[in-house]
Order: structure tokens, then sequence, then C-alpha cells
């Protein structure tokens, strides 16, 4: 069968595909691939066996990624935490896996990486299990008071109350200045935990390219930033993607808090699910904190070709 290959970011169709597809989801979106091109260059691409003209009936996307520090290679998508083949069906993956390890071959690239839910996608054509990791997801079909009580009582109930009594006042939204107060806890989180930040240009393309679908939220105390959280929703679902706090301000509940405002919000606004990402499986306490907030846990693997 032929394999097309199209721009994503110019085609229609695309789009069209990621809202009616079940598994499409906010690292699918042309909002979250042209924020990977402002930011860092890279190119995207989707393969399908759809002819020009046709509707999309399948597609696979990838990002062209060329790094001077990790190598030439192909990745379904850069910074996503899941990115699903979008198929109907295990002929339509064996296409599409077909045509993404012969672009990996034909561009001479070290090797392609794909990001599905579902681990056993990556059983075809040779392709082997990479990096694994704990996802979480939590269940907003049901009242927000029901998500509440599914909360550990200990570990996140009574934090929750805390940060209520002691005036923890939340403020959400996407401005530019939301973004910039969310960048400063970030500077200083990643600075706890050896890391170097994201550019805050990768946060301010996110704010343009998905526009309203972006939400910061920010947890003060006294006026004073203690914790903020950046979302992202497509379809039914929201993505908690970035957490910062302030260390010596964890006992106020504030990460807590900010967790159930996004879920009882969700709620309202009639999402069927809170993806709270991945986690490394040697992050016990990350691990840890969301299965207390009463999350649905899996085991999630990266496939590569060639192994």
């Amino acid at each position: 069968m032929t394999i097309y290959e199209i721009n994503p970011l110019t085609d229609g169709r695309w789009g069209e595909l990621v809202e009616r597809h079940p598994a499409g989801s906010l690292f699918h979106t042309c909002g979250w691939l042209e924020a990977l091109w402002r930011t860092y260059g890279f190119e995207s691409v989707a393969l399908t066996t759809s002819a020009p003209g046709e509707a999309l009936a399948n597609g696979l996307v990838y990002s062209r990624v060329r790094s001077w520090l990790t190598g030439r290679r192909l990745v379904s998508v850069p910074f996503s935490d899941h990115c699903e083949p979008l198929v109907r069906g295990a002929g339509d993956l064996a296409e599409l896996l077909e045509g993404f390890r012969g672009r990996v071959k034909e561009g001479r690239y070290g090797y392609g990486e794909i990001r599905p839910w579902v681990a056993a996608a990556g059983e075809y054509l040779g392709f082997r299990p990479g990096q694994s990791y704990v996802a979480h997801r939590l269940d907003l079909r049901v009242r927000a008071e029901a998500v509440f009580r599914g909360f550990h009582k200990d570990c996140v109930q009574r934090k929750i109350r805390r940060a209520e009594r002691e005036g923890v006042v939340v403020e959400k939204g996407n401005s530019a200045g939301l973004l910039e107060e969310f960048y400063g806890l970030m500077i200083q989180t990643r600075k706890r935990h050896g890391l170097p930040p994201q550019p805050l240009d990768w946060f301010r393309n996110l704010g343009d390219c998905l526009g309203a679908a972006l939400t910061v939220w920010v947890a003060r105390k006294d006026g004073r930033a203690a914790a903020a959280i950046l979302t992202g929703r497509q379809g039914r679902v929201v993505v908690y993607k970035y957490g910062a706090s302030v260390a010596r301000m964890h006992a106020l509940g504030c990460m807590p808090y900010l967790m159930w405002r996004a879920a009882e919000d969700g709620v309202e606004r009639g999402m069927e699910w809170l993806d709270l990402g991945r986690s490394d499986i040697g992050q016990s306490g990350l691990i840890a904190f969301k299965d207390h907030l009463g999350a649905e846990r899996s085991l999630i693997s990266y496939w590569r070709w060639p192994e």
C-alpha cells in the first residue's frame, strides 16, 4: 500500500483526524507541533495511507530531530508523554510502522522512536521496547465530590484543607504575566533538582500556539506565588504537563490544592480525564503523589527501531 507524507501544519485534514480519533491527544495537535517548530526547529511529518483529497483514515506523526548532542533521529513526538499512532486497527498500524521504518533508513537517522499508550503497538516489524514509564490518569466522569473522596485522606485531602485555611488563592489564565510567573517558579524547581530549565520561548510558544487550550494555574499565599502548574486541553482530556513550586512553602499544601482545582474545573467543563503524564520508574515520590490522587496507573513503553 502507498504511504503518503503530509505536513500536519498546513494540511487541514490532520486537525480533523486528531479531533475525531479517540486517541487524538494534546501532543498530536497542530499547536503542539507548531510550538516545537518555533522553539527548536523540529519539522513535523505525518504518514498516512489516505491519498491526497481523501479524508484521513489514519496517521502517524513524527518530528525530525537533528542535534549535535543526541544525534539525528525521528521521534513521535518530542516532549510528549505519549503520542499514539492514529489508526483503525492492526493493518493500518503495520503499514504506517513500515513507512516510518523506511524513513529512518532513507534519511540515515540513528533510530526512530514512537511513544504509544498501548505497549503492544511496537511489536511489529522489529521494533523493540526502549524506556518505560509509569503513566497516570484521573477519571473525571463523576461528580466533583466523588473525585475529592477518591483523594488520599491524609496525603491529599488534609493538605487541600490546609491550603484553604491558610487563605491560599488560585489564579488561572493564559496571560503573558501568569506564564512568566510560572516560569520563575520553574527555574527554582529545576535548579533544586540539578536540571537546566526549558527555554522561556518554549512556554511562550505553547501559549501562542495552544491559545485558550493552555491554562496556567498559580497558587499564592499573601500575594506571593508558592506553586504553579501548566495544563492543556484536547477533546475531553485535560493534560497536566508541568509543575513548579517554592520548597519552603510546600507545607501549605499548594500543589495538591492546584491539582484539586484543575480536576474540579475539568469536571465542570465536562472533561472525561485528567492526564497526569508520565513518571520515571525510579521517581517513587512522584508516583506515590499521583497514586494518592486516586488516579489509574499503567505502564507505558516507548518503541525504537533499530533496537
